[in-house]
């Protein structure tokens, strides 16, 4: 079994204990409290949604930006930035670890893209590898490479409150059609033991001959959550699942100073205790039962062994997003 905290630490965790004891103790106390909170929310939030009027979309392009994987001569990160293009226009999902990290301005120069060419940003939820970096997170704000700011204030649909400099700020609180076509669900609530309450939102298209296009940053909420959700915005079936899951179970990505921090925050579970192979039966469970056409999976919070368990794990054809590379659904 692979070790999430390197022997090197354990001497500095013994010594800390009688700090480190209380706040977890005080830290589990309130994750039970959010988890009771999460459940509440959600539910009232599906039962009082309606279905939503998507338009129908005659093409959808997701040109990918960042990702744990990537074309050659383009940058990996576990981080996710994705640009959306239809005959609507265009949504940048993300921003990755925006400049605290190269790749969202080395892959977006490679590409020619920039902010102008879009009509709004979307960030899913507020985590450093989603809202750009660690600063952005601790002073909740979403940060964007300077090269990439946009040359006029555009909006950016947020799912929870956070400062977003150079973009009109909009905070999400029920589901609602964005520009391009595509829609939001709104924000959807996880309790984590480590980042605390957290919303986020999923973005869902109606492709044209196919159905529905459900995108995902983590995942956070659970698939259960998502698909119930989706099923009240919308009656078609589910075409696509893509974006981010969330199942770290044998590795992280990125793993630093002997820590594997994805195997230990942003789980859904205290630190004590893993995600399992038990916790990814219920996610194909959920998958088989929306019989997706076709999944298209970032592996910036997914181990290569979930990413294997899910492909063959489905009926669904499976893609592995890569940076640098563009999908047409």
């Amino acid at each position: 079994m692979t070790l999430r905290i390197s022997p090197l630490w354990w001497p500095g965790l013994a010594l800390s204990s009688p700090v480190l004891v209380p706040w977890l103790y005080k830290r589990n106390r309130l994750f039970r409290q959010n988890i009771e909170k999460a459940d509440r929310l959600n539910h009232k939030r599906i039962n009082e949604a309606s279905l939503l009027d998507l338009p129908e979309l005659e093409y959808l392009d997701i040109t990918v930006l960042v990702e744990w994987y990537a074309k050659d001569g383009f940058l990996s990160d576990a981080g996710v930035s994705y640009l959306f293009k239809t005959n609507m226009g265009a949504l940048l999902m993300d921003v990755g670890f925006g400049p605290e990290r190269p790749a969202l301005s080395h892959n977006a120069e490679k590409l020619g893209f920039h902010i102008d060419h879009v009509d709004a940003l979307v960030i899913s939820h507020l985590h450093p590898d989603h809202m750009g970096g660690l600063k952005g997170r601790k002073t909740n704000h979403v940060i964007v490479p300077e090269a990439l700011l946009p040359s006029a204030p555009i909006p950016c649909f947020l799912p929870d409150h956070a400062q977003c400099q150079g973009f009109e700020p909009h905070v999400v609180s029920t589901p609602m059609i964005l520009p391009s076509g595509m829609a939001t669900t709104g924000p959807l609530a996880r309790s984590l033991f480590m980042f605390g309450f957290t919303e986020e939102q999923v973005l869902v298209a109606r492709i044209k001959d196919k159905g529905l296009l459900v995108f995902t940053g983590c995942g956070h909420p659970g698939l259960k959550t998502i698909f119930d959700m989706t099923r009240t915005l919308s009656d078609l079936p589910v075409h696509t699942l893509g974006g981010g899951l969330h199942f770290p179970i044998s590795d992280g990505r990125g793993n630093r100073i002997g820590i594997r921090f994805q195997t230990i925050i942003g789980t859904g579970k205290p630190p004590w205790q893993r995600i399992t192979d038990q916790d990814l039966d219920q996610a194909l469970t959920e998958i088989n039962t929306m019989q997706p056409k076709q999944l298209m999976l970032s592996a910036h919070d997914v181990c290569d062994h979930s990413l294997d368990r899910i492909e063959h794990g489905t009926q669904a054809h499976t893609k592995i997003l890569l940076a640098g590379e563009t999908y047409r659904i």
